[in-house]
């Protein structure tokens, strides 16, 4: 396992499952752990659970399972967070801030180096320990840090100039949290958060849900 391997999205999601239900065990828990347990806290298949462990460390034995530590470390290094993933981060607002609070980003391998901005009054400033620099620097700061992956926090008319600006700079990977969509190259790869329409599904279940069933038969019809 020298090397992070492609993986399907559904083995990555339940590997992710396991690390995080694994990390989160309480204090005075066994120093092994089992498929079996594992899949029962889940809800999921044993065999199912042996089968994606087994493809992901040899450390398991009969009647023992996986020693706790050794299992974490297997799991971080076969989903690549042992190599920390560095990241510049465009728009140092509220959300820009919450982003850089955020610290179980940690947990999957991503570290924000730097932030940028248009506004003076952080320019120049340090929130949780990341500089705030001027967004004229990002493609000076890009290059020489050879970052790849770029978090857009600004509003949705600057988006697409911040964008192409960090694409300009050597940047591969775009994470987007502006609520519009983002025209890149076909060579870069973009992922968008949009909040608003996560928000507009949830209300609208959630609505659907606390209807009276004469209204919900009514809307089939």
């Amino acid at each position: 396992m020298s090397e992070v391997r492609p993986i399907s999205i559904m083995l990555y999601k339940r590997l992710l499952s396991y690390l995080r239900l694994i990390k989160q065990r309480p204090e005075g828990s066994p120093d092994n752990i089992s498929s079996a347990v594992i899949a029962h806290a889940l809800g999921l298949n044993d065999v199912q659970v042996r089968k994606d462990l087994a493809a992901v460390s040899s450390g398991g034995k009969p009647k023992i399972g996986y020693i706790t530590k050794d299992l974490i470390a297997d799991l971080e290094h076969f989903l690549g967070h042992d190599n920390c993933s560095e990241a510049v981060l465009v728009g140092a607002g509220n959300l820009g801030r919450a982003l850089i609070s955020y610290e179980n980003f940690a947990n999957y391998g991503l570290k924000i180096v730097a932030a940028f901005d248009t506004d003076p009054r952080v320019i120049g400033t340090s929130f949780k320990g990341c500089d705030i620099y001027s967004a004229e620097r990002i493609p000076d700061l890009c290059r020489r840090l050879q970052v790849h992956l770029g978090i857009i926090a600004v509003p949705a008319v600057a988006a697409q100039e911040a964008c192409d600006t960090l694409l300009n700079a050597g940047v591969m990977a775009v994470w987007n949290f502006a609520p519009v969509n983002l025209k890149v190259t076909e060579s870069a790869l973009i992922r968008n958060e949009d909040m608003g329409a996560s928000l507009a599904l949830l209300m609208k279940t959630l609505k659907d849900k606390m209807s009276p069933p004469e209204e919900k038969g009514r809307g089939r019809r």
